[in-house]
């Protein structure tokens, strides 16, 4: 072997956090798991190529392009069959965070598409607003709007929530 990194190494080393970025994004546990799917099929498929051009970093952001990519396709194409609602699902025991989890991602799965997916990455992979507006062909001010809007969304649906909870 001549200590490149081989696919199957990068496959199981990041398809974990493929699947959390894919998660967040989309908010359906099955739907994270094929585009994980997707992106590592189609990574395979160029694998010598990308492997020649990129390090570790290089990699790991071109698997996040063609989730994201994949992502924001099969929305375009699928036109959302999403019901929201505004019934939470029973929360798990307290003290434990999984209901500031599940009121979180209740929350960015009502946001659209592209705005989840700039609350993913930044809030999620920790990219910076370049680094984010790069990989969705944007400006780094239409990122920084996006960002703004939907983090004041996200704050309107929260006040929502609680304030159906309080009432009941």
């Amino acid at each position: 072997m001549d200590g490149a990194l081989s696919f199957e190494e990068f496959a199981s080393t990041r398809a974990r956090r493929l699947f959390q970025l894919a998660y967040v994004m989309c908010g359906d546990w099955h739907q994270a798991q094929d585009l994980v799917q997707t992106t590592l099929a189609k990574m395979f498929a160029a694998w010598g190529r990308l492997r020649r051009g990129r390090d570790e970093p290089g990699l790991d952001a071109y698997a996040r392009k063609v989730l994201l990519r994949s992502y924001l396709s099969h929305r375009r194409l699928r036109r959302s069959s999403e019901l929201v609602t505004a019934q939470l699902p029973e929360s798990a025991a307290e003290g434990d965070g999984a209901d500031l989890r599940l009121t979180l991602a209740f929350a960015v799965a009502q946001l659209p598409p592209r705005n989840r997916a700039v609350v993913a990455l930044h809030y999620l992979e920790d990219l910076s607003t370049e680094a984010v507006a790069e990989l969705l062909g944007m400006s780094v001010s239409a990122v920084k709007s996006l960002n703004t809007r939907s983090l004041a969304r996200l704050r309107e649906i929260l006040a929502q929530d609680r304030d159906l909870l309080h009432r009941h």
